[in-house]
C-alpha cells in the first residue's frame, strides 16, 4: 500500500453491550491503519443522541469527532458496523461511495433451528440501494456466525452482489490479563445485558446458581429484579449496576447459557471473564467459538464441573492459562494484521 486509505465507519453508536465495545476496541486499531471519519446514524431502532459509554470514552481519547448524519459518506473503504440497526425502518437516508464496502456482522443472520433472527433482507437491501461500490462483502465475527451468514445466503440465492470476507473481523480481546486464584472456592456469576435472548430459562439459572454455592451474583439482572424473583441466595445487579473489576472480584466461575433460540455470534463477554482468570462454563454451541478457552456441558452438570475444578486447583489453573492463550490471539496486534491484510485489496486496484 503506498499510502494510507480513508476509511470511512457507520454506525449506530447508541448499541448498548459487545457493538460498541468492539467498535471501540476497533477504532484504536484502524486510527493507525488510515485517516478516519466516523459517521454516526439515527436510526429506529433507537431513541436519544446518548453514546454508549465505551464508545464514548474511546472517541474521547483518541479525540475523534461523530458526524450525525451525514447524506453522502464517500471514502477508500467503508465499513459498517451491525446492519440490524436498519431493521425497523426502509431507508437509510444516506448514499455510500467507495471501492469497499464492508459489512461486520454483529448479529447472527440465523438463529438455531436456521429460523432469520432478524429482517436481514431489510437491512442488507437498504445498504444496497443506497451503495456505489466496486465489492460489497459481510464480514463475519466468528465461524458460527459465519456459518449463518452462509446458511442465509444459500436460502436467499437472490441475494446477490454480496461475498464474505475469507477472513473473521473478531472482536479485539484488549483485556487486561489476570492471573487466576490459587484457591477457586464456588463463587459463581454471569454478566450480559438483560435482553430476554440472553437468559435461559429460570429452570436452567436455578441449577446454575443454587443455594449449595458459596455465592451467585447475576449482572444484568433487570429483568429478573423487575420479576420481582426471589431468589435471596442470587445476589442481583442491573445493568452497568456493578463495575466489570468488582464483579470479577466476587466470582471464581463464569457460567453462561443463554435461551435456548438464541446463539452468541462471538460471546464477548465470555472473553472478558477468560481474561479476568476465570474458568467459563457454557454449552457446545456457545463455546464453539472458543475451542478448548472454555469448559462446555449442560445446566445439569454445572455442580460436578465446578467441584472438580475447586478438587483440583491445578486444572483450574491449567483452564485459565489455555483460555487465556486464545485471548493473545485476538489482541489488537492480531486484529491489525487481519484488517491490514483486507485493505491490502486495495493495492492491486490501483487506488
Amino acid at each position: 500500500m503506498t499510502s494510507a486509505p480513508d476509511i470511512a465507519y457507520i454506525f449506530d453508536p447508541r448499541f448498548t453491550g459487545g457493538t460498541s465495545a468492539a467498535i471501540a476496541s476497533e477504532l484504536k486499531v484502524a486510527v493507525t491503519l488510515g485517516h478516519l471519519q466516523l459517521h454516526a446514524r439515527r436510526s429506529a431502532m433507537f431513541s436519544g443522541q446518548d453514546v454508549a459509554p465505551a464508545l464514548r470514552q474511546t472517541l474521547d481519547a483518541l479525540g475523534l469527532a461523530l458526524i450525525w448524519d451525514a447524506p453522502q459518506i464517500s471514502a477508500d473503504v467503508v465499513i459498517l458496523h451491525n446492519p440490524s440497526f436498519l431493521r425497523f425502518q426502509t431507508d437509510p437516508h444516506m448514499r455510500i461511495v467507495t471501492r469497499h464496502l464492508i459489512v461486520v456482522a454483529h448479529e447472527n443472520f440465523l438463529r438455531p433451528g436456521k429460523f432469520e433472527s432478524h429482517d436481514v433482507r431489510r437491512c442488507l437491501d437498504q445498504i444496497d440501494r443506497a451503495t456505489l461500490a466496486l465489492r460489497k462483502s459481510i464480514a463475519p465475527v466468528s465461524g458460527h456466525n459465519r456459518t449463518t451468514i452462509a446458511d442465509w445466503f444459500a436460502q436467499n440465492p437472490d441475494a446477490s452482489g454480496w461475498q464474505i470476507l475469507a477472513q473473521d473481523w473478531f472482536n479485539i480481546c484488549d483485556f487486561p490479563l489476570v492471573p487466576p486464584t490459587a484457591r477457586p472456592a464456588d463463587r459463581r456469576g454471569r454478566h450480559s445485558r438483560p435482553g430476554p435472548e440472553k437468559f435461559p430459562p429460570l429452570g436452567d439459572l436455578d441449577l446454575c446458581f443454587p443455594a449449595l454455592a458459596q455465592s451467585n451474583v447475576i449482572l444484568g439482572a433487570d429483568m429478573l429484579l423487575a420479576a420481582g424473583l426471589d431468589r435471596p441466595h442470587w445476589t442481583m445487579v442491573p445493568f452497568r449496576g456493578l463495575e466489570l473489576a468488582r464483579y470479577f472480584q466476587m466470582i471464581d466461575f463464569m457460567v453462561y447459557f443463554t435461551a435456548p433460540t438464541w446463539r452468541e455470534s462471538f460471546g464477548r463477554v465470555l472473553a472478558e471473564g477468560i481474561a479476568a482468570g476465570k474458568v467459563v462454563v457454557c454449552d457446545a454451541d456457545t463455546a464453539a467459538s472458543f475451542g478448548d478457552a472454555v469448559v462446555t456441558t449442560t445446566p445439569a452438570q454445572v455442580d460436578a464441573v465446578i467441584a472438580a475444578f475447586i478438587n483440583d486447583p491445578e486444572s483450574y489453573r491449567d483452564q485459565v492459562a489455555r483460555g487465556q492463550s486464545w485471548v493473545g490471539e485476538h489482541a489488537p496486534e492480531a486484529f491489525r494484521d487481519r484488517m491490514a491484510e483486507v485493505l491490502k485489496w486495495r493495492a492491486g486496484c490501483d487506488l
